[in-house]
């Protein structure tokens, strides 16, 4: 790292970006209503204004410009609006277009006046035909131009104050015009990626970053414009401008914010195209240590172990990534979904692990979650005692399952989601068809998680052995146990919760109540359509329902006392006495997961002392690369260790860098609430 990122990088790790933050109150809401304008005439007028009083700020020593000022981004609504809207409609989240993957490739080589005249074209046509919703469209998108265009001037003008030509000539290519060079493609990213957060869209991710960049990079190197030195400097700086606003952006902690890129893979021929940028990439984000940009490694059968290596070094660093997917399980099972195979070769993960397509999807991967524990208890107290057998009392639980999929899916109609011409700009089809990306796309699916999976299958395999095989315990006695939160029962929850039949042991025992509990998933998600025409997919993640969902059940008849945390993502139970992780990657990998494709990776924690030496190194290599061929579909391994955590949590101030894995992202681990470092100081250290 040269001196010039070294000084780049301590100024944003010391904050000191932040002191150009401007304390202003964009109401806007108000007028708005009054005015009566519609939403696609609220939002472009929001993002004018909002660009309007952004100001140009070129930190110290920066090739690649522009750092967010205005701290918030106002509504577009009312509080009685919304509240109207609401009665009507079904809001995720904010009610916003997010986490969803753009055409940044096609934008960056072409150009806003390119888009703009193409624009304007199409909204000829519009009024020739008299169509007032695509004219209204078209030229909400002319006015995002043109408001980006305008406050890219300011840039230029602040360049010019600071005698800043290298500045001053990228800006007046880009981004009215296609880029030429791997610099100008990268602050053409920069300032459309800038742009989508002030649009009020968030989890922006970043896509194949390695692939459409790479033209860029390949012609500078081949044209001696740049050398790999000169290349990986630009390239640092642009990792270290995805921190300078991170602060800024929604999410449930900090961190979680969906800067996420996707490297390596395959093409639309199947052919690997890891390349030099895939590599850099990695590189770059070992020296920096970083939690932005978070890296994800496609992989296959035929990935080198080398690659699995760096991968580990960065593991190593504590980055909690990056995470692995299985490209010999995720695009066939994209294609048993109904996506054509060019488009599941170019699969990437959204803003967590979930699988999306880029430039045509419009899933929303995260709608809902099921509660595979909540089944089991709910199964528990209404039907084991009237269930003969053990094969009859899953019966209950595949009806109960069916059914709490069909409750949760009829929540999800009659959506609502804000337009966002700046998103339809960086989109498939939008412009020449006039719609805007909030109405839907090639892919219109969504995802529902499923947590707590181990705890419901170590909890299933109690009740058949010792309820219906063994019969040491009535349905009434472990009833009562578990409604008693296991007090008085002290005996039977230590035999319930160290017994060997617990998922990550490699015992086909509870193995198989698993793939069973994850079958009658994707059967009850099979033939179920969206409003917009899309399916459902089930996953193996558990995003922050994992804290949630602990609130709705009591204790569980695998010894977990009420209030316990169930683990995160696709894990053993917390507190399980393991094998180890090669026992942990055997288990997990038997269920057909090309099934439940939503994605939701197998997470281990590692000790840090795993990572000791180079041969250390390549035994986690090694692991990594079993797990994908023995037919796991994503992997994420974090490096852990308790005391330090613990210090950290009554020494905030000695560790404000530490870096954890939360769930689907990294985040540094004294910003996190209690209740998430608690969770991840119980999460099982393992070993090699």
């Amino acid at each position: 790292m040269n001196e010039r990122i070294h000084n780049l990088l301590q100024y944003v790790l010391n904050k000191q970006h932040q002191q150009f933050r401007q304390n202003l109150e964009l109401d806007v809401a108000d007028e708005f209503s009054a005015k009566e304008l519609s939403d696609g005439n609220r939002i472009t007028t929001r993002f004018e204004r909002v660009l309007a009083v952004e100001k140009a700020v070129i930190l110290p020593g920066e090739r690649i410009v522009c750092l967010r000022t205005v701290r918030k981004i106002p509504e577009i609504f009312t509080e009685d609006e919304w509240a109207e809207l609401k009665k009507d409609h079904y809001l995720h989240e904010l009610g916003r277009v997010c986490n969803i993957s753009s055409d940044y490739e096609t934008t960056i080589q072409l150009g806003l006046e390119a888009r703009r005249a193409e624009a304007q074209e199409v909204l000829l046509k519009c009024q020739a035909n008299d169509d007032q919703e695509g004219q209204e469209f078209l030229q909400n998108v002319i006015r995002t131009i043109n408001a980006i265009e305008a406050w890219v001037d300011s840039y230029i003008e602040e360049a010019k104050k600071l005698e800043l030509p290298e500045v001053v000539g990228i800006l007046e290519r880009v981004p009215r015009y296609g880029a030429r060079t791997f610099h100008e493609a990268l602050q053409f990213f920069r300032i459309l990626h800038f742009a989508l957060w002030c649009s009020g869209n968030y989890h922006n991710t970043v896509g194949r970053f390695d692939q459409y960049m790479y033209p860029y990079l390949k012609s500078d190197l081949e044209a001696g414009r740049l050398d790999e030195d000169s290349a990986f400097e630009l390239l640092e700086e642009f990792f270290i401008s995805f921190s300078k606003d991170s602060d800024l952006y929604p999410g449930m902690q900090q961190g979680d914010n969906g800067q996420s890129l996707v490297l390596g893979g395959v093409d639309s021929d199947g052919n690997n195209v890891y390349n030099l940028l895939s590599e850099m990439c990695l590189k770059a984000s070992l020296e920096l240590k970083l939690i932005d940009p978070k890296i994800n490694l496609r992989v296959d059968k035929s990935t080198p172990l080398a690659v699995y290596q760096l991968g580990t070094q960065l593991t190593k660093q504590g980055l909690g990534f990056p995470q692995y997917s299985n490209d010999d399980v995720v695009i066939p099972g994209l294609i048993a979904k109904g996506y054509a195979l060019e488009d599941a070769r170019n699969y990437v993960v959204a803003a967590c692990w979930e699988f999306i397509i880029p430039k045509v999807g419009m899933d929303i991967p995260n709608i809902g979650a099921l509660s595979y524990a909540k089944v089991v208890d709910r199964c528990l107290h209404r039907n084991l005692s009237e269930s003969k057998d053990f094969s009859e009392f899953m019966a209950t639980i595949n009806q109960e399952i069916a059914a709490e999929v069909e409750t949760m899916i009829a929540v999800f109609k009659n959506l609502y989601m804000e337009p966002s011409p700046i998103q339809s700009i960086l989109m498939e089809g939008c412009i020449p068809q006039a719609r805007d990306i909030s109405k839907g796309s090639k892919y219109n699916n969504f995802g529902l998680h499923g947590t707590g999976i181990a705890t419901a299958a170590d909890s299933l395999a109690v009740i058949k052995k010792y309820v219906y095989e063994t019969k040491t315990i009535t349905s009434a006695q472990l009833i009562a146990a578990v409604d008693d939160n296991f007090e008085g029962h002290e005996q039977l929850q230590a035999e319930l919760k160290y017994n060997q039949n617990k998922m990550g042991n490699d015992d086909d025992y509870v193995d198989e109540i698993a793939c069973n509990l994850m079958t009658m998933f994707a059967d009850a998600l099979e033939n179920k359509i969206t409003e917009k025409g899309g399916i459902y997919r089930g996953g193996t993640g558990s995003a922050m329902y994992y804290i949630r969902h602990i609130q709705e059940i009591g204790a569980s008849p695998d010894g977990r006392k009420k209030g316990e945390p169930l683990a995160a993502n696709y894990s053993p139970g917390l507190n399980t006495r393991v094998n180890g992780p090669v026992s942990i990657i055997k288990s997990f990998s038997k269920p057909d997961l090309k099934r439940v494709i939503n994605g939701g990776p197998l997470t281990l924690e590692l000790h840090d002392t795993v990572f000791r030496n180079e041969e250390a190194i390549q035994k986690v290599a090694l692991l990594v690369k079993s797990f994908m061929d023995m037919g796991g579909h994503q992997l994420q391994l974090n490096s852990v260790n308790r005391e330090t955590l613990l210090d950290a949590q009554q020494n905030p101030d000695q560790y404000r860098n530490l870096i954890v894995r939360v769930w689907g992202w990294s985040g540094y681990f004294v910003e996190l609430d209690r209740e998430y470092q608690d969770h991840i100081i119980q999460r099982l250290e393992l070993a090699i």
